[in-house]
């Protein structure tokens, strides 16, 4: 598998999980309500923002998408996925979590609340879904290749 065999998957998992992320977070919506936040100034807030839902989808989606990408990824000599890709998931997740929690952080510091409509808060989510869903695949199937040519 080549670079651009990588990037071709990545593109095609990130699409994928664009869309179906999307269109599940629409149907989690609060419909009566017109328009939703895109952050909030609190955090002890019980309200739904865009990012209080698309955060925790960006962690897990990481987590489970690297052992997803390891477990389908077939190559000789796959290194086991206990502890390296295991903590690699973790790691993903961190990440991640830091980096959606900066930007909406940063997006409420600059720009304040900011509401969204419905379609654009599910299109939002899945668009951070996709993200996260590229670059795990591309991260994972990346550094098991590397791996599998340094042994060889």
């Amino acid at each position: 598998m080549n670079k651009k065999d990588l990037t071709k998957a990545a593109v095609i998992s990130g699409v994928m999980n664009a869309i179906i992320n999307g269109i599940i977070n629409w149907f989690t919506l609060d419909k009566t309500h017109p328009t939703v936040l895109l952050t909030q100034d609190q955090i002890s807030s019980s309200m739904h923002t865009v990012f209080s839902g698309a955060v925790p989808l960006a962690v897990s989606l990481a987590f489970i998408l690297t052992s997803i990408a390891f477990f389908t990824t077939k190559i000789e000599n796959k290194p086991p996925y206990w502890p390296t890709y295991f903590l690699k998931a973790l790691k993903h997740s961190v990440y991640a979590f830091g980096l959606f929690t900066i930007f909406g952080v940063l997006i409420q510091r600059i720009w304040g609340s900011i509401e969204v409509s419905l379609v654009l808060a599910a299109v939002l989510a899945g668009l951070i879904a996709g993200i996260v869903g590229g670059i795990v695949e591309y991260e994972t199937k990346k550094s098991l290749i590397e791996r599998e040519k340094v042994k060889q």
